[in-house]
C-alpha cells in the first residue's frame, strides 16, 4: 500500500474548549459518535481556552472574563477525546499570570501534548509546534488578537530575558468620518487642551506630532466619500512575525494549521469577522497554511475557501464550561458588587441575572460545528461539518459539553453556518450522517 505521508490527511477542527469538568464519564450515542470522528482524524485540533492547574500563580489584574482554571487531569480527558493539537494563545492564557501559564505548560508537557501560542518569550510563543502522524508532520502556529493589556510575550535580548506571554496578532483601528466632523473633533480637542498636551509630549520625546488626528487611542481620518466607516488592519510587525512562523512551518512540516483567536466583529455585522482577521487569514494561506481555524467570539462565523485552502472564521464553542470554575479571585466578584463572603454560584447568578441575559440567554453560544477536512494528493478533497449542541436552556451543571445536534437544532445550526458562509461564496450542500458536506465545486 503506498504511503499517505505528505499527500493525504484528515483534520478534525474545533473551536474553543473552555473546559472545567471531566469528559470521560459520559457515553451517549451522539457523544461517542462525535468523539469517534475526532479520534479517527490524523490530527485533531482544539483551542485550549484556560489553564489546567491546581491554581498555581496569582490571579491577574485583568482577565478574559471568567478566570478559567480546570484541574490538570482534564488534559487526560482531552487526550481521551482524541485531540492531539492544542492552541494556547487566547484571552485566558494569563488569567493566573505567569505562574498559571507556566504551570499549565508543565502539565501539558508531562503528557507529551503538542501545543503552541505561549512561551517564555515572543520567539518561543510564536514558534510552531509539531505533531508527527502517519499522514506526515503537522505544524501548528497559534496567535491571538484578543487579550488583556500586557498579555503579549516580549522579545528576548542578549542582555535581558523576554517576557512570558502569548503570540499576539494586534490590529489597528481607523475611524473614517466626514471632513467637517473631523474638523469639529479637532476644534473640540484644541479647546480642551488635548492638542497642547500632544505637542508637549511629542516635544519631550523628540518626535513630531502624529499627522493623523487621534483622540486618546482612537484615530480619525477624513472619509473619501463623506460617510462613516470603521477600518481595521493587522499590525504590520505582528502579521509579519506570524507569517515568518508559517513560512518556517511550511519548510519544516508537511501540513500547516494557523489558529487565530479573535472576538472582534466586522463593522456591519457582529456575526462576521473583522477585516483585519480576513486579511491575516488570506495572507496566512498565501504563506503556506493549509487551514486557518478561528475561534473566540463563542459563536459561529463563516467559512471561506482561499487558494484551495479553508478558512474557518469561527467554529463556535466546542466545550463551554465557564460557570463551573471552582474558585474565583475577588476581582471577579468586584465586577458584580459581591463581597469576600460570596461564593462562585452567587457570582454566576449575578452575572447573568439567573440566566436571563448573557451567554445562557442566547442559543447561538450553545451551537457549534466540528469540521472534518480531507486532503488528497495535497488538494482539498472535502469538508464535512458536524453540528454540535452544547445544551442551550439546560442548567449550568448540564450544559457546556458537546453532543451531535439533532432535529430542529441540527437544521438551525446548518442554516446559520450557511448564512454566515454565503458572503464568502461558500455553500453547504448534501446531508451526510450526522452532518452536512461543504460544496467545493
Amino acid at each position: 500500500m503506498p504511503s499517505r505521508e505528505g499527500k493525504d490527511i484528515t483534520l478534525a477542527l474545533t473551536g474553543d474548549s473552555l473546559i472545567t469538568r471531566r469528559l470521560i464519564p459520559y457515553a451517549e450515542p451522539n457523544y461517542t459518535r462525535m468523539l469517534d470522528r475526532i479520534r479517527s482524524a490524523d490530527a485533531s485540533f482544539t483551542n485550549l481556552e484556560g489553564l489546567l492547574t491546581h491554581f498555581e500563580g496569582y490571579p491577574a489584574a485583568q482577565s478574559g472574563g471568567t478566570y478559567v482554571v480546570g484541574p490538570p487531569e482534564l488534559a487526560d480527558d482531552l487526550l481521551w477525546a482524541g485531540f492531539n493539537l492544542f492552541a494556547r494563545a487566547n484571552n485566558h492564557s494569563l488569567d493566573w499570570s505567569f505562574g498559571g501559564l507556566l504551570a499549565t505548560d508543565r502539565e501539558l508537557d508531562a503528557r507529551g501534548m503538542v501545543h503552541s501560542g505561549v512561551g517564555l518569550n515572543l520567539a518561543l510563543a510564536r514558534s510552531p509546534a509539531y505533531l508527527d502522524t502517519p499522514a506526515g508532520r503537522v505544524a501548528l502556529v497559534s496567535t491571538s488578537a484578543t487579550f488583556p493589556a500586557g498579555g503579549q510575550a516580549g522579545k528576548q535580548r542578549v542582555d535581558l530575558p523576554g517576557r512570558p506571554g502569548l503570540n499576539p496578532l494586534r490590529f489597528k483601528v481607523r475611524y473614517e468620518v466626514p471632513a467637517t466632523e473631523l474638523e469639529n473633533l479637532r476644534e473640540m480637542s484644541e479647546s480642551l487642551g488635548l492638542e497642547a498636551t500632544k505637542r508637549r509630549m511629542a516635544a519631550m520625546r523628540g518626535r513630531p506630532v502624529e499627522s493623523n488626528f487621534t483622540l486618546g487611542p482612537l484615530e480619525f481620518v477624513p472619509s473619501s466619500d463623506g460617510t462613516h466607516r470603521v477600518v481595521t488592519e493587522p499590525d504590520a510587525a505582528d502579521l509579519d512575525g506570524n507569517l515568518r512562523a508559517l513560512e518556517e512551518a511550511r519548510r519544516q512540516a508537511d501540513w500547516v494549521i494557523f489558529s487565530v483567536h479573535s472576538h472582534e466583529p466586522g463593522p456591519d455585522d457582529p456575526r462576521s469577522p473583522a477585516e483585519f482577521f480576513k486579511t491575516a487569514a488570506r495572507r496566512a494561506v498565501e504563506a503556506g497554511a493549509d487551514a486557518v481555524v478561528g475561534h473566540g467570539p463563542h459563536h459561529m462565523r463563516g467559512i471561506e475557501i482561499h487558494r484551495d485552502r479553508p478558512i474557518f472564521y469561527s467554529l463556535g464553542n466546542f466545550i463551554f464550561q465557564n460557570e463551573t470554575v471552582q474558585w474565583l479571585p475577588q476581582d471577579f466578584y468586584d465586577n458584580y458588587g459581591l463581597t469576600v463572603e460570596d461564593t462562585p454560584d452567587r457570582a454566576y447568578d449575578r452575572r447573568t441575572d439567573e440566566d436571563s441575559h448573557g451567554f445562557p440567554a442566547h442559543p447561538m453560544y450553545w451551537q457549534a460545528m466540528v469540521a472534518e477536512v480531507r486532503f488528497e494528493d495535497r488538494r482539498l478533497a472535502g469538508i464535512d461539518l458536524l453540528p454540535v449542541s452544547l445544551g442551550y436552556g439546560k442548567r449550568r451543571t448540564l450544559r457546556g459539553r458537546p453532543l451531535l445536534a439533532e432535529g430542529e437544532e441540527f437544521d438551525a445550526i446548518v442554516s446559520d453556518m450557511r448564512e454566515r458562509s454565503a458572503p464568502f461564496g461558500v455553500d453547504l450542500g448534501e446531508a451526510i450522517p450526522d452532518g452536512v458536506r461543504v460544496c467545493l465545486d
